[in-house]
């Protein structure tokens, strides 16, 4: 799985041009999100191939900034706190993390700049 990282126009439209962009090439999103701050929309979304979509948003003239994989874990959703406890072991672990979200299968997206680190510090998070 793959985070792409986009920057979008702030008017009405540039959302639906991304996504039509994407179905037109058979491209599913997998989760994600946009924000807008300060009239600049920046968006993360998650995709099987990551490529496949950057090529396609770039021939598109949408900008894409960044394709990184990313961390995939699962919170036990009937338990408050996993995400207190999921995100405090990364920060004691001094894994910063970028973007957070979920997919379509409830997931949980981590963005992070240690992969590795990561990857270890939450392998008790696994899906």
């Amino acid at each position: 799985m793959h985070d792409l990282t986009l920057e979008l126009d702030d008017r009405p439209g540039a959302l639906a041009a991304m996504a039509e962009t994407l179905g037109a090439a058979g491209i599913s999103i997998e989760g994600g999100g946009v924000f807008t701050v300060d009239g600049r929309a920046v968006a993360h979304f998650l995709f099987q191939d990551g490529e496949a979509a950057s090529s396609a948003l770039r021939a598109a003239g949408i900008g894409v900034r960044d394709c990184r994989p990313v961390l995939v874990r699962r919170l036990d959703q009937d338990r408050p706190g996993q995400l207190g406890a999921i995100t405090r072991a990364l920060a004691d672990a001094g894994v910063n993390i970028e973007a957070q979200y979920s997919d379509h299968d409830h997931r949980l997206i981590l963005l992070v700049d240690d992969p590795a680190m990561a990857a270890a510090v939450t392998a008790s998070f696994e899906p």
